[in-house]
C-alpha cells in the first residue's frame, strides 16, 4: 500500500484578486517521482512554493505525514529539513565556496558540527560529480554545475522529499542533460521527488505519475504511459500536441 508523505487538500492561493490555485488536491507517495507539467502561468511553481511554505496558502490544507504543516505541530526548521527544494535560479551564495554552500545549511538548520557537515557535503558533492570543484565559487563554474551543487546542498540536509522548481529552465541546452542525469539517478535511488518541469521526456521516462495543470487546477493526474499515450482531457491533448510539435 502506498505511503502518503505529502497530502494537498482543497488548496487555494490568491494574490490580491488573482486566483492562482483553485481546489488543488493530490498526494505524493513515498519513493515516487511526480512530475507537474503545464503551460507557464498554470500555477505549477506556486503549488510547489505553497508546499514548501515559501507562499502561504489562502485556504486548504497541506499535510506532511498526516500533520498540517501550518498548524505549528511541526517547527518550520524541522519541516524544511524534511522537505528540501531546488530552485531554477540555483540560489547559491556567491561569496561562499561550493563546499561552504553545502555546509552552512546543515550547521544552521540541523546544528551539525563543522566536521560532520563537511564530511556529509563532500559525500553529496561526490554523488553529483562536483567534489573536484569544492573550493570553487559559483562564478567560477557553469550553470549546469551550479545546479548540481544546488542539488547536493539540498541532499546534504537529508530530506525525505525533494522539490524541484523547473531545475533546467535557466540552463543552456547543452547543460540540461547533466542535471537531468543527476535527477534520474536520484529517482532510481528511491528519493521522493516532486518536479515542476518542461522536460517532457524526463516526465515520460522517469516519473511514476504526471500531473497536468491548467489555469490553477489539476486537469489530469495519471501514470506517464497513460497520460502521454491516452490523455483523457481535451486540454491535456492540446498541450501535449503543441509541446511535441515544438
Amino acid at each position: 500500500m502506498a505511503e502518503a508523505i505529502i497530502e494537498v487538500s482543497h488548496l487555494e492561493k490568491r494574490f490580491g484578486d488573482h486566483l492562482v490555485l483553485r481546489d488543488v488536491n493530490f498526494t505524493a507517495n513515498k519513493g515516487e517521482v511526480t512530475c507537474i507539467i503545464g503551460s507557464s502561468g498554470s500555477g505549477k511553481s506556486t503549488l510547489l512554493r505553497c508546499i514548501n511554505l515559501l507562499e502561504t496558502p489562502t485556504s486548504g490544507v497541506i499535510r506532511y505525514r498526516g500533520e498540517d504543516i501550518q498548524s505549528g505541530v511541526i517547527a518550520p526548521g524541522e519541516f524544511h529539513s524534511k522537505v528540501g527544494m531546488v530552485f531554477q535560479s540555483f540560489n547559491l551564495f556567491a561569496n561562499l565556496t561550493v563546499l561552504e554552500n553545502c555546509v552552512i545549511g546543515q550547521m544552521k538548520v540541523l546544528h551539525r558540527s563543522r566536521k560532520e557537515s563537511e564530511e556529509n557535503a563532500r559525500k553529496y558533492l561526490d554523488r553529483v560529480g562536483m567534489l573536484p570543484y569544492q573550493k570553487a565559487r559559483p562564478a567560477q563554474i557553469s550553470g549546469g554545475q551550479k545546479q548540481r551543487v544546488a542539488i547536493a546542498r539540498a541532499l546534504a540536509i537529508d530530506p525525505e522529499v525533494l522539490l524541484f522548481d523547473e531545475p533546467t529552465s535557466a540552463l543552456d541546452p547543452e547543460m540540461v542533460g547533466e542535471v537531468l542525469g543527476t535527477m534520474k539517478s536520484l529517482a532510481q535511488s528511491g528519493l521522493t521527488m516532486l518536479v515542476v518541469t518542461h522536460e517532457m521526456a524526463f516526465a515520460r521516462d522517469v516519473s511514476n505519475r504526471v500531473v497536468f495543470m491548467d489555469s490553477g487546477v489539476i486537469v489530469e493526474d495519471a501514470p506517464p504511459a497513460e497520460l502521454f499515450t491516452h490523455p483523457k482531457h481535451p486540454r491535456t491533448r492540446e498541450f501535449l500536441s503543441r509541446f511535441m510539435q515544438g
